[in-house]
């Protein structure tokens, strides 16, 4: 019984480590095929400029990432613009729809995203220094493509669910859940119309969906991707408000 015990226990192990080196092969040729980590890791700032659709509503957006977790999407919505911002530290955003000119702290949920996005070179990149955690739960169909599943376990808790082309080892879906106003919806990505950036490959057209086909999706179209454009810390930061007027007597 010991011996049985025993070779079950090595077992174990062994289907472990298989696991685990199978999950960075995996991981090493996604970021081979998006063009080297080295190439990766120069970038130091990313500027991402292009439009989305809602339904029958347009919007621009310009996108800023800069070296460690700052981040700063700028979105522009029938004359107005929404900002919403990461500084390495706190979150906030400017919100004109609802009448407020003045930057305030962003929502827990809202920070939690923020952070996410923040991170310049996604969540598969140093996963195990940044406290992630990566499961391949297998290789499977996505719509037709025979995909690479990797379930990853961000440092707070959060799970996305990433599908890798088994052949280009590039991301073409993703599922992760987001929560609006105390409400948690999933949603669905779709990535595609991949091109070649300064020797990095980057997805130009992003499609994304509640899951089930429940509730309004929206497109998202890059037309301009800019690597290493100078960005000052101070532009991911929160403004001071405006000083109150003094009345004169």
């Amino acid at each position: 019984m010991r011996k049985v015990i025993l070779l079950l226990s090595v077992f174990f192990l062994l289907a472990g480590a298989m696991s685990a080196q199978t999950v960075d092969e995996i991981i090493a040729k996604n970021i081979a095929a998006k063009g080297g980590l080295a190439k990766m890791k120069a970038v130091q700032t990313i500027r991402i400029t292009g439009s989305a659709e809602f339904g029958a509503m347009q919007a621009g957006f310009v996108l800023t990432q800069k070296r460690a977790n700052k981040m700063r999407n700028e979105i522009s919505i029938q004359g107005m613009t929404l900002i919403q911002a990461f500084d390495g530290e706190n979150g906030w955003a400017v919100v004109p729809f609802t009448g407020k000119k003045d930057a305030e702290p962003m929502s827990a949920d809202d920070l939690k995203e923020a952070r996410e996005e923040a991170d310049i070179d996604g969540p598969l990149i140093d996963y195990k220094q940044k406290g992630n955690k990566v499961e391949l739960i297998g290789k499977e169909k996505t719509e037709g493509t025979d995909t690479y599943h990797l379930k990853v376990t961000l440092k707070d808790g959060t799970v996305r669910e990433l599908f890798l082309d088994a052949d280009s080892f590039l991301e073409i879906k993703s599922i992760g859940k987001v929560t609006r106003q105390g409400t948690e919806t999933i949603i669905e990505s779709a990535l595609g119309d991949y091109k070649e950036v300064e020797g990095l490959m980057i997805a130009f057209s992003i499609e994304q969906h509640p899951q089930g086909g429940q509730g309004p999706g929206q497109k998202i179209t890059i037309s301009k991707v800019e690597f290493n454009v100078p960005v000052d810390d101070g532009f991911f930061k929160m403004p001071s408000p405006p000083a109150p007027e003094v009345k004169k007597p």
